[in-house]
């Protein structure tokens, strides 16, 4: 059963002569537990086809299931439901908390779940353990490096056991190194977990750890190569 599904579903920005086609009658099928990246210069659509299938945008146009469930149809509260218990979230930047520790940002998720507080410490503790962040648990964002960051970043999208994981440039900021070690590791958590992750990506790195690389260019998918 595929985790995502796009029929026909196009993108536009703006009107008229200002009018930009930012995604052209894209179809695809990802299976549960793919490790698929989106290449492809700015302005290609990546980020936009990664924003509507994570419910962030709307098409204007075709069909957006995920998880069995019409993303396109949803209004804001479902869509912010689904978020919160089945889509996690890596982005560029971390998009972490910064008056937070690393254990409170990765909670934060739990929270909105309403997980008891005892609960939450200790899976928030677990999963900082597992992506190699034990014993930096109480450190704010500003104490930790960027690939320490990212860590956290990642350790948040796990908490909530999401079906899929959404990750925009997410080696973007960090260095050569520090980017093996995260490719390294969200490769671990697909094998280990069965997790499906979705990558937007300019990084060779990155698409060389792809299982399935899609190719887009002038919002369309141009190529589909299974890689491993």
């Amino acid at each position: 059963m595929p985790t995502v599904t796009l029929k026909s579903v196009c993108k536009t920005f703006g009107e008229g002569e200002l009018a930009v086609n930012a995604l052209t009658d894209v179809d695809l099928e990802i299976n549960a537990g793919g490790f698929i990246c989106l290449s492809g210069p700015s302005g290609s659509g990546k980020t936009t086809l990664l924003n509507m299938v994570g419910g962030l945008d709307r098409p204007s146009s075709g069909e957006i299931t995920v998880i069995d469930k019409r993303v396109d149809l949803m209004d804001k509260g479902k869509l912010a439901e689904m978020r919160l218990h089945s889509i996690g979230f890596v982005f560029q930047a971390y998009n972490l908390i910064p008056v937070l520790t690393a254990r409170e940002n990765v909670e934060f998720v739990i929270q909105l779940q309403g997980m008891p507080a005892d609960m939450r410490h200790r899976k928030a503790s677990d999963i900082l353990n597992e992506v190699g962040l034990d014993g930096l648990e109480e450190r704010k964002p500003a104490e930790l490096s960027g690939g320490q960051q990212q860590r956290v970043a990642v350790a948040r999208a796990l908490v909530s056991e999401p079906a899929l994981i959404l990750a925009d440039e997410p080696t973007a900021n960090l260095d050569s190194v520090t980017a093996q070690t995260l490719m390294d590791l969200l490769r671990h958590l697909n094998d280990d977990r069965g997790i499906t992750f979705l990558i937007a990506t300019h990084d060779k790195l990155v698409m060389s750890h792809a299982r399935r690389l899609l190719q887009m260019q002038d919002g369309q998918i141009i190529n589909d190569i299974q890689q491993r």
